[in-house]
């Protein structure tokens, strides 16, 4: 089925809010067999909306409005839809009397235009909001089915999850079942081009490549009847196909982030870790402390952004610095070995290098970096040269820092 999400708001047109409804309601909508064809935005204007639901109702089966539903007189929605539909609005009383309670309970007069959130168009089959004044509703009109939802997420998304999707669900046996490809180490471009057969000829499970800075998403969706059919039957082939293909740079298949992929690895394999960093300022420790239960791993963390404070702290020798310089292979051998013979962890890693926008030379440019990394008795050193702002130099840093960590776990699990 088509649908058309017609979210209601000048405040949208205006910047002044992010749409994340339509972005929520689009994401869930597959999992009923349902389908977003279009994104409308339209301000608190009667005519407009108007005008808008009428496109929505030729061309889509399912029209959902977000937004209009509150007390104000620029609150349409409800008044747009009786008035197109032909349909009376009628007040119920149900809802009126929780509204009363509502302001009684927590101590406050309810306005007289508080009245208006209990009045729908007739026929309306009711969306209960259990986080606020502002009950949805739902209409079946002439074969087209309209859903009108509040505009506040934390109310919408509830109503959303817990009354549409089921709703749809029970008219239709048909279900989606998608599985995430997380890609490191590899382009979206070159990526494609490994599996652009795959991609040309697909036709269930259907796969859609998607980029973020510095990785790589393949969500590969099988649409399948629950009484007939075992999704896993149509995904595995085609997921194996691109194992194939992409394995080495395919880190997770079950829409993990790197660093919790890295987590869950020390965690199975009871492994201690220490990082120093310098240009990175802690971010890679950031990542991982952003996990709970990183204590679990994480030892100890030690930004040593000076020169001083790497002779300090990890006893760099000066003559190193003074002949290879901050931003080298040497310093960040001396690094992490002096990070991990004063911290006993199995796992060292430490980082060094150019983030910009200033600091860089023709011999050393903004983008060098140098990970290194200490792992049962051996050494080695990842070289970078990266580009974009700092921001993203320090953000691909750490995700170089997660995948050397996890490349030397799995070589060890080969062995």
């Amino acid at each position: 089925m088509k649908a058309e999400i017609l979210s209601i708001g000048t405040e949208l047109l205006m910047g002044q809010i992010v749409n994340t409804n339509a972005r929520f309601i689009s994401e869930l909508f597959p999992q009923a067999d349902v389908y977003v064809y279009y994104h409308t935005v339209v301000g608190d204007n009667e005519s407009r909306i108007i005008e808008c639901l009428k496109t929505a109702m030729a061309r889509a089966d399912i029209i959902v409005t977000t937004g209009g539903l509150g007390p104000t007189q620029d609150d349409l929605s409800k008044e747009v839809v009786a008035r197109v539909l032909g349909r009376k609005l009628l007040v119920n009383e149900h809802v009126l009397e929780r509204i009363r309670v509502f302001f009684s309970e927590r101590g406050r007069k309810m306005c007289p235009n508080n009245e208006k959130q209990a009045y729908f168009p007739e026929g309306s089959i009711l969306i209960e909001n259990n986080m606020g004044t502002a009950p949805g509703c739902l209409i079946e009109h002439e074969g087209k089915i309209i859903i009108m939802l509040p505009g506040p997420p934390k109310e919408m998304q509830p109503m959303f999850s817990d009354f549409v999707i089921p709703y749809f669900q029970r008219k239709s046996t048909v279900k989606l079942k998608s599985r995430f490809l997380k890609l490191f180490g590899i382009g979206e471009s070159a990526m494609e081009d490994k599996i652009k057969d795959l991609v040309s000829s697909q036709e269930n499970p259907t796969i859609a490549p998607y980029a973020k800075q510095g990785e790589v998403t393949l969500r590969v969706t099988a649409k399948y009847d629950q009484k007939t059919q075992n999704p896993d039957d149509i995904l595995n082939p085609v997921i194996d196909k691109i194992r194939h293909r992409l394995g080495q740079y395919i880190y997770s298949y079950d829409n993990e982030e790197l660093n919790e992929v890295v987590f869950r690895k020390l965690v199975e394999k009871k492994l201690t870790v220490s990082f120093a960093e310098s240009c990175t300022g802690g971010l890679l420790t950031k990542y991982l402390t952003d996990i709970s239960g990183a204590s679990k791993v994480l030892d100890s963390s030690v930004v040593t952004y000076s020169d001083q404070s790497k002779i300090r702290l990890l006893c760099v020798s000066k003559g190193t610095l003074e002949k290879y310089g901050a931003v080298s292979r040497q310093v960040a051998l001396e690094m992490v070995k002096g990070l991990q013979a004063g911290s006993g962890t199995d796992i060292a890693v430490s980082i060094t290098g150019i983030a910009g926008p200033d600091g860089g030379t023709e011999e050393k440019p903004v983008g060098l970096v140098y990970i290194a990394i200490g792992y049962k008795g051996s050494y080695s050193v990842r070289k970078l040269n990266l580009w974009g702002d700092r921001d993203r130099i320090r953000h691909m840093t750490c995700l170089n820092a997660f995948d050397l960590i996890l490349e030397n776990i799995t070589k060890e699990e080969m062995n």
